[in-house]
């Protein structure tokens, strides 16, 4: 048959079918062929309608899944896939997707079949069954119904949705410097007289829950605590709460109290009857206390209560208290004096705990607190009250240094019964009361107006005899000027007296002194002239003996020269020509202007020599004006 002839009707009606076909292929194969098929991330869970025949027809009395065929839900999964046999008439197939754990979360499980819970047991015990996927092997290894003790990490897992219920919490996060303190929900009851369970190995920090309760774990608070960190723990199981570590400030000490662990013994002895002290891990005060630092300590079991070693100042004083707030229950201390008044003291009390001493003081008080309440405070009042009373207000207020000393004395030897050193007592402010300083201040008022009357009293005696020296002053300035002229006059004169003396002096020394320069000058003249004289004899002697010696020699010599002379003419002649020669040298004429004739009537040269000297006679005799002539 040729396809064009094809009816339309009956071409598109094949079209149709497959396209039904297509659609409801997984109807047609689950209703004829029993086929279901199973996505990647799901399962099937299984749910038998009914069964006809065999003994195992129905569940047993109690059960919810079955593990043999019967009728009802199937304990065992169908796996990602086709699965085949599966009639729609006999088998329902629900489809579920896997159970996914995020991270930061942990699983929490509670089955719906299983055996009851026994041994007063309030979550079930753990079952290996691969993390609640194998259902099979929970129900027939014993797992219990109910919430149950094992939880799931983060992932994904193919959990039977039917008999498990699965819940998502938090994962336990402890942050720095906290400490987890644990109680727990499951396990032994605790003993009497307890009030948590004691540390139990091998349980991973509470995360193995049934290791914990295996090894003897008791339910309640626990001893132990979780350190920073994050933990898979089931929060069915135990609940955390955070607290903050334990801190012992620098220049303090942690004193532990402890409530939990083996009976103390006594490590004191018989020096020490105010309590006991024990070793660290026992029940009581430790005896060792706690240095400056950080501790992973559990607050509800153990108490640390911080005791300063540090100087401690405590103030009586109405509405002043230090940062330890140790003293602000303390107020201003009202005394009494032996006069009768009320005043009020305020006192601040240096004291200081040593640090092996610390114990033995909370042993005794329980807290710094109390002994500040216990003691110190009735101490330090009642000294003051009666320290007061011996004297009266004006006197302790006048002797206040002295009351001090006494009182650091006196309340050192009281708390060191204690073991506290005392280590000063400051009084501060002191009030009097208002009546007895209204008297003072009325008496000193009038005091100082007597004393201001007798100032003003005296002011105007003062003034009086101010103006009385004023008027004489006045009346008396010729007196003044007569006496002074008088004084002038006698002051003159002994000026003249004085000065004549002293003239007079003066003369006499100068007289003196002259004589003695004279004396003196003449003296060294005397010897200059001496000394003078004795060098000049004695340079005229050397010179003349020169002098001899010279003209010893010279004249030898010229002797010599004359004898010559004379043996080269005659004697007379030799003499005619020395006299010609020195008349020469002294530019004498040889012809005389006065001739002077004899009785021969011949000129010799006594002749002219004769002439000559009788004209340079005559000259001034005969008045004669005329100059000599120049030789």
């Amino acid at each position: 048959m040729d396809s064009t002839s094809v009816d339309p009707v009956v071409k598109y009606g094949w079209i149709l079918v497959v396209l039904l076909v297509i659609l409801l292929q997984k109807l047609i194969l689950r209703a004829f062929f029993g086929t279901v098929i199973v996505a990647k991330d799901e399962i099937g869970i299984v749910n038998k309608k009914w069964v006809l025949m065999g003994k195992n027809r129905t569940l047993p009395d109690g059960a919810i899944v079955a593990l043999n065929g019967e009728a009802g839900l199937q304990a065992d999964t169908l796996a990602p896939g086709i699965h085949f046999g599966l009639w729609a008439w006999q088998f329902a197939v629900s489809k579920v997707p896997f159970t996914t754990i995020d991270k930061g979360h942990i699983g929490i499980v509670e089955a719906r079949d299983g055996h009851p819970l026994s041994g007063g047991r309030v979550l079930a015990r753990t079952v290996d069954c691969n993390s609640f996927q194998d259902a099979r092997a929970f129900l027939t290894r014993g797992g219990e119904r109910g919430p149950q003790i094992s939880i799931i990490p983060p992932g994904t897992y193919r959990i039977n949705t039917a008999l498990f219920q699965v819940a998502a919490a938090e994962v336990l996060e402890i942050p720095d410097n906290m400490v987890g303190v644990v109680t727990t929900k499951d396990g032994m009851p605790l003993a009497t007289g307890e009030i948590a369970g004691k540390e139990i190995p091998g349980h991973n920090m509470y995360q193995d829950a049934e290791a914990f309760i295996t090894n003897g774990g008791h339910k309640g608070l626990q001893e132990q605590v979780i350190l920073a960190g994050r933990y898979f723990i089931n929060p069915r199981f135990a609940t955390v709460e955070t607290k903050p570590m334990t801190e012992v400030p620098i220049a303090n000490v942690g004193v532990v109290i402890a409530y939990v662990g083996d009976e103390g013994k006594d490590v004191t002895g018989d020096s020490f009857k105010h309590g006991n002290l024990v070793s660290r891990g026992q029940k009581g005060v430790w005896f060792d206390p706690l240095d400056p630092g950080k501790y992973p300590i559990n607050p509800f079991t153990h108490k640390v209560e911080i005791v300063p070693t540090a100087n401690i100042v405590l103030n009586w004083a109405t509405g002043k208290s230090e940062a330890h707030k140790l003293d602000e229950k303390l107020s201003t201390i009202t005394v009494r004096s032996s006069d009768g008044f009320t005043f009020n003291l305020d006192v601040s009390q240096i004291i200081h705990v040593p640090r092996n001493d610390a114990p033995k003081v909370i042993a005794r008080f329980g807290t710094m607190a109390n002994l500040v309440t216990q003691v110190l405070e009735p101490t330090i009042g009642n000294y003051f009250r009666n320290a007061a009373q011996t004297s009266d207000v004006i006197e302790f207020l006048k002797k206040r240094s002295e009351r001090q000393s006494e009182a650091k004395v006196s309340i050192a030897a009281a708390l060191t019964e204690y073991n506290v050193n005392a280590i000063d007592t400051l009084i501060g402010d002191i009030t009097p009361p208002e009546a007895l300083m209204k008297t003072l201040t009325d008496r000193k008022i009038a005091e100082q107006e007597q004393v201001t009357y007798k100032t003003q009293q005296l002011a105007e005696e003062t003034r009086k005899d101010l103006q009385q020296a004023r008027a004489m002053a006045d009346t008396q300035a010729r007196v003044v000027d007569a006496e002074r002229s008088v004084s002038i006059a006698e002051f003159a004169a002994q000026a003249q007296v004085k000065q004549a003396t002293g003239s007079g002096q003066s003369k006499t020394i100068n007289a003196e002194a002259d004589a003695r320069v004279r004396t003196i000058s003449a003296e060294a003249e005397a010897r200059a002239k001496t000394i003078n004289g004795e060098a000049d004899a004695q340079v005229v002697i050397t010179v003349g003996n020169a002098d001899a010696e010279k003209a010893r020699a010279v004249g030898t010599a010229e002797a010599d020269v004359i004898k010559l002379k004379i043996a080269s003419m005659e004697s007379g002649n030799y003499a005619a020509v020395q006299i010609a020669q020195a008349l020469a040298e002294n530019h004498v004429q040889l012809v005389p202007q006065i001739v002077a004739g004899g009785a021969s009537g011949s000129g010799t040269l006594v002749d002219v020599l004769l002439a000559n000297l009788l004209r340079d006679n005559m000259k001034p005799l005969a008045g004669e004006t005329e100059e000599k002539p120049q030789s």
